[in-house]
Formats: C-alpha cells, sequence, structure tokens
C-alpha cells in the first residue's frame, strides 16, 4: 500500500532529456506561459499522453462498447475547453500541450488582463488575490473549465479589489496603450 504521507510523482520525465531540441523546447513552453519549472511542464505533458492512450484505445474497441467510453471522454475534454462539441475521438490525437497550458488558471489571469505578466498572475493567484466562481484558488496550474473564464475576477477581501488600488490603476494604463497600440497598427 505505501505510506499515505508520501506524495507520488504525477509526471513522467522525458526519455532523452538531454537532447538538444527537447530542451530548447521546454524551455520555451516555460518562458511562453511562466512556468515555474519543468515538472508543470511535465505533469500537463503526461496528462495530455494519458487522454491521448484513452483514445487510442477507444479506436481499438468494438463499436458497441466505444460508444459510451468516448461519449464521456468527449465530454469531460469538452467541459475543460480543450475539444469542440462536435469533436471526435481523432481529434483528440491531434491536441498539443500548448493547449493544455492555455486552460490554466495562470494563463486566463493574464490573458483577461487582470495582471501585467504571466509571472504577476502566478503571483497573485499563489497570494489569494483571485477568485473563480466565488472559490479562492492558490494553484495557477488549476485548469479553467469552458464558460468559467468570464468568472475569474480578484477577490472581495483583496486590496487588489478596490479600482483605486496602485495595481490596477498601471494595469489600466497598460492596457489602454496596448489597445491603442492594435488600433494603429489595424490602419
Amino acid at each position: 500500500m505505501g505510506d499515505p504521507k508520501k506524495q507520488r510523482k504525477k509526471f513522467e520525465t522525458p526519455r532523452h532529456p538531454w537532447r538538444a531540441d527537447v530542451l530548447t523546447e521546454e524551455l520555451k513552453l516555460i518562458g511562453q506561459f511562466g512556468l515555474r519549472n519543468k515538472r508543470e511542464l511535465w505533469k500537463h505533458e503526461t496528462q495530455l499522453t494519458k487522454y491521448r492512450n484513452i483514445a487510442r484505445s477507444l479506436l481499438a474497441m468494438p463499436s458497441e462498447k466505444r460508444s459510451r467510453l468516448e461519449s464521456e471522454l468527449l465530454t469531460k475534454l469538452f467541459t475543460l475547453g480543450l475539444v469542440t462539441e462536435e469533436a471526435s475521438v481523432e481529434s483528440v490525437l491531434d491536441l498539443i500541450v500548448q493547449d493544455i497550458l492555455e486552460r490554466r488558471l495562470q494563463t486566463q489571469v493574464s490573458r483577461l488582463g487582470l495582471a501585467k505578466s504571466l509571472y504577476q498572475s502566478r503571483q497573485l493567484i499563489t497570494h489569494g488575490h483571485i477568485y473563480v466562481i466565488d472559490r479562492k484558488l492558490t494553484s495557477p496550474s488549476y485548469l479553467v473549465k469552458r464558460g468559467d473564464e468570464s468568472k475569474i475576477k480578484f477577490s472581495t477581501d483583496s486590496p487588489l479589489d478596490d479600482v483605486e488600488h496602485p495595481v490596477r490603476k498601471t494595469l489600466s494604463v497598460v492596457s489602454s496603450t496596448l489597445d491603442t497600440e492594435v488600433s494603429n497598427k489595424g490602419e
């Protein structure tokens, strides 16, 4: 059984960790999504591998067994926002790790403009300033479900909830300058 206090690792490491192309790809993803270390990336890659393995096993099953399990998998992935409603099992095999990384709370907070950068969004989450559906989440790797993106907001007991807070003022200045830059490029 093992010791219940001992945590098991939830990821698989790469088979060839010292290949230059693997290292550069991992470092690029870590910088692009503001991950703390490679373990966070490996957790999401392992999660994606599990979904792909389930999809492969479903493709090998007879059709009478396959239909119920297929609908369960696609429903779960649809609620996570990884596939569309009319997706098939083959589309699960087309998923990449960036699809999962885009659904992280840290990425969503940054994309919504609640933080200046991915690193600041990570800090706001771990310090308890962010609520999702009236629930404080302190895990930046939480996968935001479909439809919950609009329910991400500052905590009511957080000082950042005040519009006059200095951090909120700098966020509004940054977002307004980005909007003017985008509109100038469009002209």
